[in-house]
């Protein structure tokens, strides 16, 4: 288990360029399936979730080359559903939840698709319910080995359906989406996730020749066609990377410039960072944070403490939360934080409290932060990574704090964030990578 070893205390300066956008390359690269023509995808980030999909495909059959290294062409002409079958699929696809989306696209296209019980974060239930209630309406057979804990999905043929999905679940929608364009009629999904990822996914297949409309709503039409071509496909800008840099910049009072962010598509992210009390700038499609010393949370127009909660987007991604949550404890006012759509990712903030953060944790979705206002500066210790986001809110708190902190398990931090320890030492900050 590897570990960060973090001097805190300093102030930063420089310019990040954020990394491509993990939870679209997921989706993407699994629609690569499709086709068996070549598709072009370009700002893949270098990081463990993403190898370990583009490994499992390869495995699969599909030829995959780095053009250059973020750019890769896919072409899958050859696929071995065989492999599905065996052990090295079930525990490589079982550590990866991202790979529950491979599942659409093999129904979609060769009748047929199986998937182990995928990982991934340890937050809380995370139902796939969405997922196989929707391949059902559309016309599959559903087959749960409980004693194995493998689903497969089975159609001879896939019609067009309506469905209203139960949650509007990220990569429930992917999923349905990449099997209804296939599927013979149309298919209309409502209350389908909107999140730029999926809008992002949806223009790609529709380059690819598929016939979706409604796309940036939670009303998708999609019109079933009989094959689909390849493509060239950009990434967009990781907006979960975008808001822990300006949470970065806040929480260590350092002066930071995020180049190309497409700020159009950051949704609510800078104005919830606004509601702590950070000021940035947009230059052009850059944002530039300035120093600050102190930063004042909001309140209501009432004056009832301000609160900030996740939702489904045009709302708050729940993947930032633990960033803000960090960030509040340095800002002058009080807060507080909802997590509503998972039941365990709030816990990492027992580590907070040792570091002499002011937070009661009310009950596994709420927390009340009262913020230091850099009065009392955060004492470094020693903290265990339990997941991607909350490991990153981790490090940040390190980052901020006085002394020397160690980071383990950062395993879960590579999962999701491309170098972070070498771009960050870039502009100032001291990090030290220790392998065990």
């Amino acid at each position: 288990m590897s570990s960060f070893q973090i001097d805190g205390g300093h102030k930063l300066k420089g310019t990040l360029i954020p990394q491509g956008a993990k939870n679209e390359a997921l989706q993407v690269i699994c629609a690569t399936l499709l086709t068996n023509e070549e598709i072009i995808i370009d700002n893949i980030p270098d990081i463990l979730d993403i190898k370990n999909l583009i490994l499992l495909l390869s495995n699969l059959g599909v030829q995959i080359n780095q053009l250059y290294s973020s750019k890769y062409s896919f072409k899958t002409e050859n696929i071995d559903l065989e492999y599905l079958l065996t052990d090295d699929f079930s525990k490589k696809s079982a550590t990866l939840r991202g790979s529950v989306m491979i599942i659409g696209p093999l129904l979609a296209r060769f009748g047929k698709g199986y998937i182990p019980k995928p990982g991934g974060d340890k937050i809380g239930r995370r139902r796939l319910d969405t997922h196989f209630n929707g391949f059902i309406d559309l016309g599959a057979e559903f087959i749960y080995n409980q004693k194995k804990d493998y689903y497969t999905v089975k159609a001879k043929e896939l019609k067009g359906a309506y469905m209203l999905l139960e949650e509007a679940s990220v990569t429930g929608t992917a999923n349905l989406v990449m099997t209804a364009v296939l599927a013979k009629g149309k298919t209309t999904i409502y209350h389908a996730a909107c999140e730029p990822y999926i809008q992002q996914l949806c223009k790609m297949l529709n380059n690819m020749g598929a016939d979706i409309s409604g796309i940036g709503s939670n009303l998708l039409s999609i019109e079933g066609v009989e094959t689909l071509h390849g493509c060239h496909h950009t990434l967009l800008p990781d907006m979960i990377e975008i808001g822990s840099f300006i949470g970065l910049a806040a929480l260590t009072g350092s002066e930071i410039t995020i180049k190309d962010v497409q700020f159009e598509t950051l949704g609510i992210i800078p104005r919830s960072f606004q509601r702590l009390g950070i000021h940035f700038k947009l230059h052009g499609d850059d944002i530039f944070i300035p120093s600050q010393d102190h930063y004042e949370i909001e309140t209501f127009i009432d004056g009832s403490i301000m609160t900030i909660d996740d939702a489904p987007w045009p709302g708050l991604t729940p993947d930032l939360l633990s960033v803000i949550l960090v960030v509040a404890t340095q800002a002058k006012g009080s807060i507080l934080i909802h997590q509503k759509m998972f039941e365990s990712r709030l816990f990492f903030v027992d580590k907070l409290i040792d570091m002499g953060a002011q937070i009661i944790l009310c009950d596994p979705h709420r927390a009340t932060v009262i913020g230091l206002d850099h009065r009392v500066r955060l004492r470094a210790t020693s903290m265990t990574s339990p997941d991607i986001r909350a490991g990153v809110a981790l490090l940040l708190a390190a980052l901020s704090a006085e002394g020397t902190s160690l980071v383990q398990n950062i395993e879960q931090i590579d999962r999701g964030y491309q170098n972070i320890d070498g771009r960050l030492n870039a502009i100032g900050a001291k990090i030290t990578r220790i392998e065990n």
